[in-house]
């Protein structure tokens, strides 16, 4: 095998399928990277057997050369050593060869580097799914789907389900919906007609996947197509193919925990409301849940505030546009009421209240498909 590459092309494939490659796993062959190369480019697999990246680099594109003098072939390289030796390469084109005793050998520049490399025969092979249940999305909005839903996981194992986002379809719309059992965060989208014969109703992707995935991704208008099978879900772009383990067992009905009706709304700037929580919470870093009090007052004012006893208080008034219905005070975490805000692209929120101690919902205005929802904290 032999070829000679763009270093930075190269940089870029090698950190994609590093996201996919862990040093703990029970397979010693998968702490390495498996290099391919042939007629079209050059291909990079990472898998640590819960995620599996290939990245492909074209020998050609829009006139752009990326590989050139390629002999065809395959290995498989140390991952704790290649990426690094890549990264700090003294020129911008490196070869790299190997020959039939798995000999590898790096050149950049007056530099030369060689690496004992393994058989990558012996690389297990990534399914490669056929399935009916596939649709495409925009890049750029299935990073919006995970960007608004995943910081929700939870991040415990105590119920492993938890720990994934539940793709689900259902009456023409995709939802994306995440839960810790402490707060939930659901985007839904309507589906368009060349994906409305999507078959399989719920699967539960690990967040984990999901969050590297979303770091891989550039956000553009480019299509990803999302295929699922029992037990698997594979995105795939141009030179992209992400492929990960679904989690085993049941989501939990969410719909049942957003209420239907509510007794207090206010109508507030987004980014006035999360920049004065974000205040209030600097004083409740002390107690375990961060915990800042929402309190609805005349004129349309909400005072929020926090109280250490060791440390001090804070409270801090923040116009609302609006304030419908009766009288309120709240408490709750202040870290899960801002990650809610920041989730909701959008310059004004509508929070609807059902008591104190009931769960609240958080929407953009004129938007139902993005709904936050969270558990308050006991403190009154």
């Amino acid at each position: 095998m032999k070829f000679v590459i763009q270093r930075d092309e190269l940089m870029n494939s090698v950190q994609h399928v590093m996201k996919a490659v862990s040093s703990r796993t029970t397979i010693p062959i998968l702490t390495g990277i498996k290099v391919e190369a042939g007629e079209e480019g050059i291909k990079l697999t990472g898998s640590d057997s819960d995620i599996s990246i290939e990245s492909f680099i074209p020998r050609e594109e829009d006139g752009i050369v990326y590989v050139e003098q390629i002999e065809q072939g395959s290995v498989v390289l140390q991952a704790k050593y290649f990426p690094d030796i890549v990264r700090k390469l003294p020129e911008k084109t490196v070869e790299i060869e190997a020959d039939e005793h798995l000999k590898v050998t790096i050149r950049s520049g007056g530099s030369e580097f060689h690496l004992n490399g393994q058989d990558a025969q012996e690389y297990p092979q990534l399914p490669q799914l056929h399935t009916e249940d596939s649709f495409e999305l925009p890049t750029d909005l299935l990073k919006n789907l995970i960007k608004q839903t995943v910081f929700a996981v939870s991040t415990v194992e105590t119920r492993p389900i938890l720990t994934g986002v539940n793709m689900k379809v259902e009456e023409g719309h995709l939802n994306f919906i995440a839960t810790d059992s402490h707060r939930l965060a659901s985007r839904r989208i309507p589906l368009d007609e060349a994906n409305s014969q999507v078959r399989f109703s719920s699967v539960v992707i690990p967040g984990k996947s999901l969050i590297e995935l979303n770091k891989i991704l550039e956000g553009s208008e480019d299509s990803i197509q999302i295929s699922v099978t029992e037990n698997q879900v594979l995105f795939r772009t141009r030179h992209l193919y992400f492929l990960s383990r679904l989690l085993d067992g049941n989501y939990p009905e969410t719909s049942r925990l957003i209420p239907e009706q509510s007794k207090t709304i206010v109508h507030s700037a987004t980014k006035e409301l999360l920049q004065s929580i974000d205040r209030a919470s600097l004083l409740a870093k002390e107690s375990k849940n961060n915990v800042v009090r929402l309190m609805t007052k005349e004129n349309n004012q909400v005072e929020i505030s926090s109280n250490s006893p060791e440390v001090g208080n804070v409270t801090e008034d923040v116009a609302a546009q609006s304030i419908d219905g009766e009288e309120l005070k709240i408490s709750f975490s202040a870290k899960y009421m801002m990650d809610a805000l920041k989730a909701i692209d959008n310059d004004q929120v509508r929070i609807e209240f059902t008591g104190a101690m009931r769960p609240f919902i958080i929407r953009p205005i004129e938007d139902d498909q993005i709904l936050q929802l969270i558990l308050p904290v006991r403190t009154y």
